[in-house]
C-alpha cells in the first residue's frame, strides 16, 4: 500500500485529498496543511515510487489507472467513502482518472498546474526525455525540466522543493513514471469528454506557459468548469502563491455545502 499522513481533526468534516507532481511527494503540501486542518480531514498520498512509497511496484503496462487503484485502496484501507481530491501538476492527472474510474469517490476535484494536454514545446521536452531517460542521470533531466517548467526567480522555492524530493526516487521510477508519457495526449483528452458532474476548479499560474493556454481553452467550452489564474506564479502555485491557493480552494470547496 502507499505511504501515506494523515490529519483527522473532526469527523464531522470532510475529507480533502491531496496529489503530489511527479518527482514530488505528499511533504509539497507544507503550505496548505495547517490552513486545510482547520476546516476539512486531510490525507497526503506518496504515489508509486515516491517519498517514502515502496519503490518498484509496477507490472506491465500499468497505466495511469493503476496508478488511481492505488489511491483507492489506501482510501479504502481507512474507511473513506469519498473526498475531495487536490493535485498539482501529474498528481491532476491522477485525479482526472479517479473522477473518470471511482466517480462515487470523488466529491470534486482541484486542479493546480493542471496538466490536460501537451503543447509543442511539452512535446518536445518529453520526446527529449524518453530518448536520453535511460542513458543520462535522471536528476540531471530532472534539474533541467524543472528549470524549464519554472524558469524565474520567484519560482525558486518551487524549483528546489521538487529537485529535493525528486533526489528520493531512483532511475528505474523516473523511466517508469516518464513511460506513462508516450501516449498522455489520446488519455487526456478522453479524461475531458465528460466530468461526470463532478465540481471541477482549475487553478493556475499566471506564469505556466506549459499548461495553462489548453486550460483556458477548455474552460471556455465547458462553462460547468471553474478557473482562477494567480499572478506572479508559475506552475506550481500552491508554493509560489500558497494564501491565494489556499484562500481560493477552500472557498470553492465550502461553496459546495458538503
Amino acid at each position: 500500500m502507499l505511504h501515506y499522513r494523515l490529519y483527522e481533526t473532526d469527523p464531522s468534516y470532510s475529507w480533502v485529498t491531496f496529489i503530489h507532481g511527479a518527482g514530488g511527494s505528499s511533504s509539497i503540501w507544507y503550505k496548505q496543511i495547517k490552513e486545510y486542518k482547520n476546516h476539512f480531514n486531510i490525507l497526503c498520498i506518496d504515489l508509486r515510487g515516491h517519498g517514502k512509497s515502496k519503490k518498484d511496484t509496477w507490472k506491465k503496462n500499468d497505466t495511469f489507472i493503476q496508478v488511481a487503484e492505488d489511491v483507492i485502496k489506501v482510501l479504502d484501507h481507512l474507511n473513506i467513502s469519498s473526498s475531495h481530491f487536490v493535485g498539482i501538476s501529474l498528481g491532476t492527472i491522477v485525479i482526472q482518472t479517479l473522477a473518470q474510474e471511482y466517480p462515487n469517490r470523488v466529491l470534486s476535484t482541484i486542479l493546480g498546474g493542471a496538466v490536460i494536454k501537451l503543447n509543442i514545446r511539452a512535446k518536445f521536452l518529453l520526446t527529449v526525455g524518453r530518448l536520453f531517460k535511460s542513458i543520462i542521470p535522471y536528476m540531471w533531466l530532472y534539474k533541467l525540466f524543472a528549470t524549464i517548467i519554472m524558469p524565474y526567480s520567484h519560482h525558486k522555492e518551487s524549483r528546489i522543493v521538487f529537485i529535493q524530493q525528486a533526489k528520493k526516487m531512483c532511475q528505474k521510477e523516473f523511466v517508469r513514471w516518464f513511460s506513462l508519457t508516450k501516449s498522455i495526449n489520446p488519455f487526456l483528452k478522453n479524461l475531458q469528454l465528460n466530468v461526470k458532474g463532478i465540481p471541477t476548479l482549475f487553478i493556475m499560474g499566471e506564469e505556466d506557459y506549459l499548461f495553462l493556454a489548453p486550460v483556458k481553452e477548455l474552460v471556455s467550452r465547458q462553462p460547468e468548469l471553474h478557473l482562477i489564474t494567480l499572478k506572479n506564479s508559475g506552475h506550481v502555485c500552491n508554493i509560489d502563491q500558497p494564501q491565494k491557493f489556499n484562500k481560493a480552494t477552500i472557498q470553492f470547496i465550502q461553496s459546495l455545502n458538503y
